[in-house]
């Protein structure tokens, strides 16, 4: 029986301009969440101040320096310091991360009773929000489609990354304004465009995918297959950004309606012990994990459908093709060069990655040993 859709939250907005939209919000008191300096250098903090100045809000206040891969300690500061100032809407503008944070942040500060992520986890129920402020997300990248989503990634106290999913979470409006992503540098353009692509090419495969997110995610991976290289090598280009920021939205809607596979499981799990990129690793292990889903019949030909639309042949050859045009290395021996700590920690990897919520949704869910196998292959190339 298919699960029921959300199409984003109250409003979504995208396009050039969009970012001004934050005038016709209503209210007095609201707090801006980011990450480092970014956003205060390109002047777009002080835009959106203005903004919600217009709009009449009194008390602006900010909560700054949250870090990539955040913490939840991060979380908890965070919302002791919403406490503070009681804002009524919730405006994150950054990355991923201080999305992700900002959403969790926003849990916690409407529910201070709850003391760690294991009370958002089953068979907790998870809290009904609003109750005390709604959600704003701006994205500073091209990548997570955490403004559409209901799925939060932040580390524990353990160092593990924790991934919780409610549609609670849901941004009650989504602002994609492409200015606000022209100061990414290429590498960063690179890694959260290949993050959106494995979003559109495993929500395409799940075992949850239907009509709806297989038009979205077809889409999302073809926009991103022209212009993700454009974007990389012409960053300032308003028209690059705007098609990526859409493709990356569009791909955000998909996945969170159908769920993920093991390309992120794994990506969870390396990233958390190895505290690298997490678009990076998508980029490096997908073509990986296509091959491997190809086994499943429905899976194969949706990647051959995908890449015969693209002009390829071979879906996970297309992808290593995008790869090399942007910067991103074949293979994980590249990224983690240390080959004795890597196979020191790969059945730990494994059974992390069995463990993680997206990989119930895999077209082909492997076991331990296979895991292990994949892991390894990944990590010295198809030699």
């Amino acid at each position: 029986m298919m699960r029921p859709m959300k199409l984003a939250g109250d409003q979504l907005l995208f396009g050039a301009g969009t970012l001004a939209y934050l005038k016709n919000l209503r209210g007095r008191r609201a707090v801006i969440v980011t990450g480092g300096g970014s956003m205060q250098k390109s002047g777009i903090l002080d835009a959106v101040t203005g903004y919600l100045r217009e709009a009449g809000f009194k008390d602006v206040g900010h909560i700054s320096g949250v870090e990539s891969d955040p913490s939840f300690a991060t979380v908890r500061r965070g919302a002791l310091e919403m406490a503070q100032i009681s804002p009524e809407w919730i405006v994150a503008l950054g990355g991923g991360s201080v999305m992700d944070a900002a959403k969790a942040m926003w849990v916690f500060y409407e529910r201070p009773d709850l003391t760690g992520l294991a009370d958002l986890l089953p068979p907790n129920r998870f809290p009904v929000l609003r109750q005390k402020a709604r959600c704003v997300c701006i994205p500073s990248t091209a990548g997570t489609a955490s403004e559409v989503s209901r799925s939060i990634v932040i580390t524990d106290d353990y160092g593990f990354k924790v991934g919780i999913g409610n549609f609670e979470m849901m941004p009650d409006l989504a602002i994609c304004d492409p200015a606000v992503t022209l100061t990414m540098p290429p590498n960063i353009t690179a890694e959260t465009g290949m993050d959106a692509l494995t979003h559109a090419a495993e929500a395409l495969v799940s075992v949850r995918a239907n009509y709806v997110s297989d038009a979205l995610a077809r889409r999302a991976a073809r926009d991103i297959f022209e212009f993700l290289p454009k974007a990389y090598n012409d960053g300032r280009s308003m028209f690059y950004r705007e098609k990526m920021l859409n493709a990356s939205m569009a791909a955000g809607l998909a996945f969170t309606n159908v769920s993920l596979g093991i390309v992120h499981s794994m990506a969870h799990a390396l990233g958390g012990m190895f505290g690298l990129s997490h678009g990076l690793l998508d980029a490096v292990i997908l073509p990986y994990v296509a091959e491997f889903n190809s086994a499943d019949e429905c899976a194969y030909e949706a990647y051959r459908s995908l890449a015969e639309s693209l002009g390829e042949a071979d879906f996970a050859a297309a992808v290593r093709k995008l790869n090399k045009s942007v910067g991103i290395p074949e293979r994980l021996s590249d990224v983690i060069p240390n080959e004795a700590a890597y196979l020191a920690e790969i059945d730990k990897a494994a059974a992390l990655a069995l463990k993680d919520g997206c990989t119930k949704t895999s077209p082909v869910i492997p076991d331990a040993g296979e895991l292990v196998r994949l892991l390894k292959t990944i990590y010295y190339g198809n030699m």
